[in-house]
């Protein structure tokens, strides 16, 4: 696996962030969400920035490398499972016929996960696309209705889509750290 990389991080105000406060763009001074889905929507904005900026500056080796052993984790699996699991969403809410996954049976999201930078570039516009559809098909509902077969609340998805990405967002703490060892919250 080679040598570990030196911890650093880009910040120079607080040395335990990823990025100074005024260059991070979840920063959000002022006042915080009012209401239930106002607050759970930007926690998730929140999550998909903080995705985001784990995997900024990294090429396509770097983002398809699994560097924590005997995981086959990388942050570009993270990137698909994560579009992968946008559409698994809407299959819970549909009344239609279950979309089709992206990358196949298993554990594909994570075993294609190739370096190249179509792959890469493919990974981003899934997860964008996924990322729209779903928020487009949750628009409009109420926390408490229920949808799909299963009846899921609208509530319950939403905790579930911030939880989701919030324990990815710590797999990619550690996976970009073994990278390059760039730290920080």
């Amino acid at each position: 696996m080679g040598e570990t990389p030196a911890r650093w991080t880009r910040a120079t105000v607080y040395p335990d962030m990823w990025a100074d406060p005024a260059d991070d763009p979840r920063n959000s001074e002022g006042v915080s969400p009012d209401g239930e889905l106002e607050t759970l929507q930007d926690y998730l904005t929140s999550y998909r920035f903080t995705l985001r900026m784990k995997c900024e500056g990294l090429d396509a080796e770097q983002l398809a490398r699994r560097s924590v052993p005997p995981s086959t984790m990388s942050l570009l699996g993270l990137i698909r499972h994560l579009a992968e699991v946008e559409r698994d969403w809407r299959n819970w809410i549909s009344g239609a016929d279950s979309v089709p996954k992206l990358y196949g049976p298993g554990d594909a999201d994570f075993d294609g996960a190739v370096a190249g930078q179509d792959e890469v570039d493919a990974a981003y516009a899934d997860l964008a696309r996924e990322q729209a559809s779903t928020d487009d098909a949750l628009a409009g509902h109420d926390l408490g209705e229920r949808l799909g077969q299963a009846g899921i609340a609208v509530r319950e998805l939403n905790v579930h889509r911030a939880e989701e990405y919030a324990r990815h967002c710590g797999h990619a703490d550690l996976l970009r750290e073994c990278i390059d060892g760039r730290v920080g919250q």
